[in-house]
């Protein structure tokens, strides 16, 4: 799957837990393996993740840079972060309502739930489950940013976040 095409999907994976307050856990520093699974569409199969506290920070600092979201209403119980987000761009609107379970020491589970306000490319809901788990430190070689997808291919998600024809890009990406 070329890089451009999976650009979204790793918005999307990433933004419920990349986009929460600034209180909320981090993923602990590592490789982390990541699983997603959209409804009504094949899985991809799982890609590797090598985090660190700056690389989830980007993360945080692109989502949020992309939209306009007057309603972000973070609950936090037991093991659990309720999330729901109203946000606007280009006329269209999207709510979201997350529920991620875990530690994010060792694991994390995302449900999510994405309704559209006008339906973008005939779909009106996305529902998404990303699993996630924590694998040991990265390996050699591996620095932040790194993501290898299941088909093997490889690149730096930090490098790619602040390539400014990709920035330019993902401003005209529709949400």
């Amino acid at each position: 799957m070329p890089v451009l095409r999976i650009v979204p999907l790793l918005f999307a994976t990433l933004f419920a837990v990349q986009a929460l307050a600034a209180d909320a856990p981090r993923r602990k520093s590592g490789l982390w393996e990541v699983k997603t699974q959209m409804a009504g569409m094949p899985g991809q199969g799982p890609m590797q993740m090598c985090v660190d506290q700056a690389s989830d920070n980007l993360m945080q600092q692109r989502a949020q840079e992309k939209v306009n979201c007057p309603v972000m209403e973070t609950t936090r119980g037991a093991g659990k972060i309720t999330i729901h987000a109203v946000c606007r761009h280009d006329g269209m609107t999207s709510t979201s309502d997350s529920v991620i379970t875990g530690d994010f020491d060792s694991a994390y589970r995302n449900d999510m739930v994405v309704r559209y306000d006008p339906p973008q490319q005939g779909m009106k809901e996305m529902k998404m489950v990303q699993e996630a788990r924590w694998l040991g430190p990265c390996k050699s070689g591996q620095k932040p940013g790194d993501v290898t997808t299941p088909g093997m291919q490889k690149f730096n998600m930090q490098e790619m976040m602040n390539d400014p024809q990709m920035r330019e890009m993902m401003k005209r990406q529709p949400k």
